[in-house]
């Protein structure tokens, strides 16, 4: 990564490192986000959330099933659905993890698609292994050039409002210009199966306590069941059924670690009908109990509340 994206990043971390060692915070312009941390931490399942990835120190090694591959100082990251991975960080005080995520702008994306991808090309090239919503992509100077000149204006409250949104919609451009690009046109078009399958994962998102089937998921997306579920897993790599649960344990723990609620309020508000069988998968995805969880929030935070209200 070239000095000129690492020095901006360095002072956009100084600047927000007296809240914290490490974590995640928003700049000054929307869905723009810098992010740090010092230590390695283990494989760890997560959600990815459709957006631009670009670190300029450490490396991240990322897992969906068997499949493995990583990213690093040479590469960015785009993620056009979200998508519940497991990510390994490589990092320590001599080599921070720094980076950037910016989010993807639907406005923005289909705007600059109505300009561009015409003239695209209808092949969708990805990395052996990978689903389309996935794409490691080699930094070019374009996408270099762009991403200095956006935390050039993060340095600057002011040019943050002018000169934001231009920025990231010319990051969208240059990412549309990639060879991942065809794919991100591909969401932006209401009838093809990607699109349809983004419209689906915006339902799991949204209603994931609701008892979704299926059947009911490839009728809204009008498909077939078998051509639903197939193209399901092209998108994200998962079925549909593994998703949704990846997706409800995500929630659960989210609430377990932020509101100290205990394992069977947990369930119940993620659209578990057993408690036994929601700590049993929980314990399977995360490695650590739903009460392990809860006693390291009350360890950090004080005592939890008892909360038996579903």
């Amino acid at each position: 990564m070239p000095p000129g994206l690492q020095q901006p990043l360095a002072r956009l971390r100084a600047a927000h490192q007296a809240r914290a060692r490490s974590g995640t915070f928003d700049t000054e312009i929307p869905g723009v986000r810098v992010f740090w941390t010092d230590a390695s931490a283990a494989r760890t399942p997560m959600i990815y959330e459709p957006g631009i990835v670009i670190i300029a120190g450490g490396h991240k090694t990322v897992y969906l099933g068997r499949t493995r591959f990583g990213y690093d100082p040479n590469h960015y990251l785009i993620v056009s659905v979200p998508l519940p991975l497991e990510c390994e960080t490589h990092a320590s005080p001599s080599d921070p993890l720094l980076g950037l995520f910016v989010a993807i702008d639907w406005t923005l994306l289909h705007e600059l698609v109505a300009l561009v991808c015409g003239g695209l090309a209808p092949q969708r090239p990805q990395a052996a292994g990978l689903p389309r919503g996935l794409a490691p992509v080699a930094l070019d100077a374009e996408m270099i050039a762009t991403t200095g000149r956006l935390l050039h204006a993060l340095d600057s409250p002011l040019e943050s409002q002018v000169l934001g949104r231009a920025l990231v919609r010319e990051l969208h451009y240059r990412a549309l210009l990639g060879p991942h690009g065809p794919a991100l046109c591909a969401l932006t078009q209401h009838q093809d199966a990607d699109a349809r399958i983004a419209r689906a994962l915006a339902r799991i998102h949204r209603d994931y306590a609701s008892a979704l089937s299926v059947e009911s998921l490839a009728a809204e997306a009008h498909m077939g069941a078998s051509t639903f579920h197939r193209a399901f897993k092209q998108v994200t790599g998962e079925t549909p059924l593994r998703y949704l649960k990846r997706i409800r344990l995500d929630r659960a723990r989210a609430l377990i670690a932020a509101q100290g609620v205990r394992a069977s309020v947990a369930a119940t508000r993620v659209g578990y009908q057993s408690a036994s069988q929601f700590s049993r998968e929980f314990k399977r995805h995360f490695r650590v109990s739903p009460a392990e969880v809860r006693h390291a929030t009350a360890s950090v935070a004080g005592p939890v509340p008892d909360d038996s209200r579903p």
